[in-house]
């Protein structure tokens, strides 16, 4: 398997009302690649945001859905989500960091 760069590993932050209140918490969603690791995951967030400690990773492989167009049924493509909690005293993702 080819070697992942940081930002072939996380592919964009997920932006919902949970995601949002857990991010109160500590806690920020990302939409990862299908073959990250934790391990992948926990490296890349703490080199792409300086200063970041990550205490822990959770992924969820979430199965696409079976769609319909012009009455042809299709499937979404599987996508891979990691919950990244951040250690006690960390800075916020969400907020601008101001100076």
């Amino acid at each position: 398997m080819a070697e992942l760069k940081h930002y072939d590993v996380l592919l964009k932050p997920v932006i919902t009302e949970k995601s949002t209140l857990v991010s109160e918490h500590g806690q920020y969603t990302f939409k990862v690649a299908r073959d990250a690791t934790k391990a992948d995951v926990k490296a890349a967030v703490e080199a792409l945001f300086k200063g970041v400690k990550v205490k822990a990773v959770n992924t969820i492989v979430q199965k696409g859905k079976t769609k319909r167009w012009r009455g042809q049924p299709y499937m979404r493509s599987d996508e891979k989500k990691a919950i990244v909690t951040l250690a006690e005293g960390q800075i916020d993702l969400a907020a601008p960091e101001l100076k």
